[in-house]
């Protein structure tokens, strides 16, 4: 079952929402709820009782639908929304920061940040999970967090230096985090670490085009030893900690530990469009010298992410548009099976009927007969017999054919 918004709008202003409601097999919240998701603007309470006497104030119309927004409802899939404007590129140069406006010394998606990663939990393998989610995208242990978030402030400043907004992504667009893996080796075959995303990512708009910035800690495979609940590296385990009975001196192995070492991922955070691009340092502050070429590769990269994305809503429009003849060929086929299952028991129905009719006529026949032997009995006990007949046929119903033959439904009636 699926309801356009038009219909919708003009169906709640037609009659009041407990008919539409009940017509559509749900609650009038619940329908109320619907039309608050479409869009379609709803009667105020009292409207009825005000039209009969002819005081209702006059319909609102349907607004437009935005980008992005449900244009109907269904219980049978996901709903068809208003097309979103596609990402696109700058076609001239990027501007500059204007003149009239100084360069901050912090760029204000970093204010109060690290006060929220310094109270943040730390995972079991120590990298910081704030408990705020609507902070910036920075994954790393507590000894790197600092280096790191001096980094994004390059990154964000310089970024804006070339006229490109970077922020959280904003809610009403449906942009996504794709999953990290902080080991610098890709052991795909291993756990991944206990890990952590924001609420929302973030992301940097070249001209239209969202890219998504992830800056994270590189992982390294060490050995480590089980010291007081956690894990720690050989190298960090105190000397007199060291010095263990021989039965236990093996029991230690490797393990991916945070290693100091910053990397930078930039994505595309559109569904369907996979575009992923990597900087790692090999020594621990390497990736601050390489941010203009950081800055001049995501520019180039924008076009190459509007189409990809332009691909993926072509793609995605032609699986909508098989899922919705697959749909209508399941109605089919549902709506052909229940008729063939109606016509089954409607048939089934009618010979029911007519063998009870054909047994009430037989058991009418026996009142008959024992009507007539009433005739030949006494006075006092006749009363008594004729009310036992008819308390008898009331049982069974009687033969009235036609009365049998009003019960029964059609096909198309079921």
């Amino acid at each position: 079952m699926t309801v356009g918004r038009e219909q919708l709008y003009g169906e709640v202003w037609a009659e009041p929402m407990t008919k539409v409601a009940a017509r559509y097999g749900v609650s009038s919240s619940f329908l109320a709820r619907i039309c608050e998701r479409l869009g379609v603007p709803r009667p105020p309470r009292g409207y009825w009782a005000q039209l009969a006497v002819g005081k209702a104030p006059s319909k609102p119309a349907l607004p437009e639908a935005r980008p992005g927004d449900e244009l109907e409802w269904s219980r049978e899939g996901p709903a068809r929304r208003m097309p979103r404007a596609l990402p696109k590129a700058p076609e001239n140069r990027a501007r500059r920061r204007s003149r009239g406006s100084a360069r901050p010394a912090q760029h204000p998606l970093l204010v109060g940040a690290e006060a929220h990663f310094e109270k943040a939990r730390v995972s079991r393998d120590d990298y910081l999970k704030p408990w705020k989610q609507l902070v910036v995208d920075v994954f790393t242990s507590k000894e790197a967090n600092p280096a790191a978030l001096a980094l994004a402030n390059d990154l964000f400043l310089a970024l804006e230096d070339r006229g490109h907004q970077v922020t959280l992504a904003p809610r009403d667009q449906r942009l996504q985090r794709p999953v990290l893996d902080v080991r610098e080796t890709g052991k795909r075959d291993q756990y991944l670490s206990d890990s952590w995303r924001p609420g929302r990512p973030t992301v940097v708009f070249v001209g239209t085009v969202a890219i998504g910035l992830t800056i994270y800690e590189l992982t390294e495979e060490v050995e480590v030893r089980w010291v007081d609940g956690k894990y720690v590296r050989v190298d960090a385990v105190p000397q007199t900690r060291r010095r263990r009975p021989a039965w236990d001196r093996d029991w230690t192995h490797k393990r991916d530990m945070p290693s100091g070492r910053l990397a930078l991922r930039c994505s595309s955070p559109y569904a369907g469009a996979s575009w992923e691009k990597l900087w790692s340092e090999a020594k621990p502050g390497e990736l601050k010298s390489k941010l203009k070429s950081v800055v001049r590769e995501l520019e180039q990269a924008a076009p190459t992410i509007a189409d990809l994305v332009k691909e993926a809503e072509r793609k995605a429009e032609i699986e909508r548009r098989k899922w919705e003849v697959q749909r209508e060929q399941w109605a089919r086929e549902e709506a052909e099976r229940r008729w063939v299952q109606a016509q089954k028991d409607s048939r089934e129905e009618l010979l029911n009927i007519i063998e009870r009719w054909a047994l009430a006529t037989r058991i009418e026949s026996f009142f008959e007969n024992v009507t007539q032997g009433i005739d030949g009995v006494a006075d006092d006990e006749r009363g008594e017999l004729l009310e036992r007949l008819d308390r008898a046929r009331e049982l069974f119903g009687g033969p009235d054919a036609l009365r049998w033959f009003r019960s029964w439904k059609l096909p198309e009636e079921r």
